[in-house]
């Protein structure tokens, strides 16, 4: 196992400010969590689940909730900066450490494209609210384009000039804000933070006297598998919690004060997403929240538009929220990985003045920035999804791979450890019981190859299933990484198998990189 100082800085050394400290964390992580997905991703599952959909925030909520407390001990143990990609290092080697690292990159950098992409949608309907705005041609992409406007856009060598200004300008002075310093950030932040609780919290109490109970009923209208399709809207509403951790070494008291961001964070946002996911189905019946502005919707529908133009402002606040957060998180993996020899040396070159890592800041603007110019991906929300699971999978994993903690009177966060011999087996043999004819109709061939082939993620996750439950009755594991093992590898069997394919591409070329350039550069191969 690494020495958690080797190679990734102990903190002290690393020159960053230490300013973060519990309510900074939770607000990092709220900042985080609500973004998009409360203002958009929630309309669609809601639409599927019907009110039932509140059901699936909870459960959801508690598969990050196991993972949440398996970074926490991580974080506890291993207090430097870069998040999964140091736990994986710490625990299974350069080379999983490595995959993790850029399976992240999906997480934190190509899923700010979306994000940006979004926070240019509602800042253009905010402008045209007030009769201004930017020309069509500035506020669309090549992919969406109706050959009318193409026809209309300035034309250079015959080639029509079609970009996102709004997007790329907002990334730009994120990355900025990033680049000049934690403690702006910091206060940034706090500021988005509190606004669109506040927004939202408004939201919550003036819905609930529009509510009429008999939306609610029935309460799951297409049965558990309906609510069950909203599995990735949801789990995209809640990625973000992790970022924190990627902090550790601007924070006061890292020990103790990461888990409490995290999990604070979390309860905080799954309360709130309950409550929403209420006042949603109540206003108006499910089957008209297939929009892409839920909130803002439904106030329409009540005659009160003026609420509506306070959840677009509030939306932008919450988008531009995310940015920051991520914007910060993935240059500090980046630094982490730098450290360890994996990328070269500039990118783990911490600013003199400003104290954050600024080559791996400006690069990372530049990768979200450009592409959010021009893109419009559709398939970004399943592949940060996936991305982000999979590292929750090796962070679950790697808890069960560190040593027990020795007795001490240090304060800081320890994971209980509860028995898993009797309990994985008992869940997933009533599971299995229970779900029968579901199971068996999802791994049965009659329907041709065709068909059955969109199942290969979910018989993947019955074999896995199968091993956990035979090495957790030997083994005596411990109960929380083994359910946040088993439940984040069956979130990422609801995810369309295209989505799968293009991951296992990016791994691949992630590999390559790593054997032409990282492996024959890694300190721990000198050393």
């Amino acid at each position: 196992m690494k020495d958690a100082n080797s190679g990734l800085g102990d903190g002290h050394e690393s020159g960053m400010h230490k300013v973060l400290k519990v309510k900074d964390l939770t607000a990092m992580g709220i900042a985080a969590v609500i973004g998009a997905g409360i203002f958009s991703t929630i309309g669609e599952a809601s639409f599927h689940g019907g009110p039932g959909v509140s059901v699936l925030f909870i459960i959801t909520a508690i598969t990050c909730g196991f993972s949440a407390l398996c970074y926490a001990e991580f974080a506890s143990r291993v207090p430097v900066s870069g998040s999964a990609y140091t736990y994986s290092y710490v625990t299974f080697g350069e080379l999983a450490a490595w995959v993790i690292g850029w399976s992240l990159i999906l997480e934190y950098a190509i899923g700010n494209i979306a994000v940006a992409i979004s926070w240019s949608g509602y800042f253009n309907n905010l402008l045209n609210g007030l009769g201004i705005g930017f020309p069509e041609w500035l506020t669309n992409n090549y992919d969406s384009a109706s050959p009318e406007l193409m026809a209309a856009a300035p034309h250079i060598f015959g080639i029509p000039v079609i970009l996102n200004l709004p997007a790329f300008i907002v990334v730009v002075l994120v990355t900025y804000l990033a680049y000049v310093g934690i403690r702006e950030s910091k206060r940034s932040a706090n500021f988005m933070v509190g606004l669109k609780i506040l927004v939202i919290l408004f939201v919550i109490v003036v819905g609930f006297f529009y509510v009429n109970p008999a939306n609610w009923s029935p309460f799951m209208p297409n049965g558990f598998s309906g609510v069950l399709k909203g599995v990735s809207a949801v789990f995209f509403a809640y990625i973000g919690f992790d970022a924190v951790s990627t902090t550790a070494e601007e924070c006061a008291n890292p020990q103790r004060d990461l888990p409490k961001g995290m999990i604070y964070s979390l309860i905080i946002c799954t309360v709130l997403y309950i409550l929403i996911s209420f006042v949603l189905t109540g206003m108006v019946p499910f089957t008209e929240l297939k929009v892409a502005d839920p909130l803002a919707f439904v106030f329409d529908q009540v005659q009160m538009p003026w609420i509506s133009y306070i959840i677009s402002v509030s939306a932008v606040i919450a988008t531009t929220s995310v940015l920051l957060v991520f914007q910060i998180g993935q240059p500090r993996i980046w630094m982490s990985m730098s450290r360890d020899g994996l990328l070269p040396r500039k990118f783990s070159k911490i600013h003199p003045r400003f104290k954050t890592p600024s080559f791996s800041t400006i690069i990372t603007g530049i990768i979200v920035g450009v592409p959010a110019l021009f893109l419009n991906l559709t398939i970004v929300t399943d592949l940060t999804s996936i991305g982000t699971l999979f590292a929750f999978i090796l962070v679950c994993g790697g808890v069960l791979m560190l040593p027990p903690q020795e007795k001490s009177h240090e304060k800081r966060f320890r994971m209980p450890y509860i028995n898993s011999q009797y309990i994985v087996p008992m869940v997933l043999i009533g599971t299995a019981l229970v779900f029968h004819k579901e199971i068996l109709q999802r791994l049965s061939m009659a329907e041709g190859w065709n068909v059955w082939k969109h199942n290969i993620p979910f018989f993947l996750f019955v074999i896995v299933a199968a091993i956990t439950m035979v090495v957790s009755y030997l083994r005596k594991l411990s109960l929380i990484p083994v359910l946040g093992m088993l439940s984040c590898f069956y979130l990422m069997t609801e995810i369309a198998l295209k989505n799968w394919i293009v991951f296992t591409v990016w791994l691949i070329a992630g590999l390559a990189i790593y054997f032409l350039y990282s492996y024959s550069h890694s300190k721990l191969k000198k050393s």
